[in-house]
């Protein structure tokens, strides 16, 4: 092989493999599963990314009155918003947080 074919099938394996690592890096990052209300749920950045199967099972969250909810509009690609309780593994409890589906 000459020069200038290396060169380019090292720019096509280049441009390969970092869209590989772009996209694969977005789909891990973009959904995480979680447990929200002792349920295990996909939790997605956009209402544009396909959430991942989520299986496995959660604790029991603690009964729990629901803090004031503040008006607001759901994010584009939701219908609606809501507080729920969930697992946040780092503190090992449930915590309040804003779910949009």
């Amino acid at each position: 092989m000459n020069k200038q074919k290396i060169f380019f099938l090292k720019i096509f394996a280049f441009i390969i493999l970092s869209f590989l690592i772009i996209t694969t890096k977005k789909g891990f990052s973009a959904c995480v599963c979680a447990c929200v209300d002792g349920e295990k749920v996909p939790l997605c950045e956009s209402a544009l990314d396909i959430p991942p199967p989520c299986v496995g099972v959660c604790s029991i969250p603690p009964a729990n009155i629901p803090p004031i909810k503040v008006p607001n509009i759901p994010p584009i690609g939701t219908k609606m918003c809501s507080e729920k309780q969930v697992y946040n593994p780092y503190s090992n409890r449930y915590e309040w947080q804003t779910v949009c589906r």
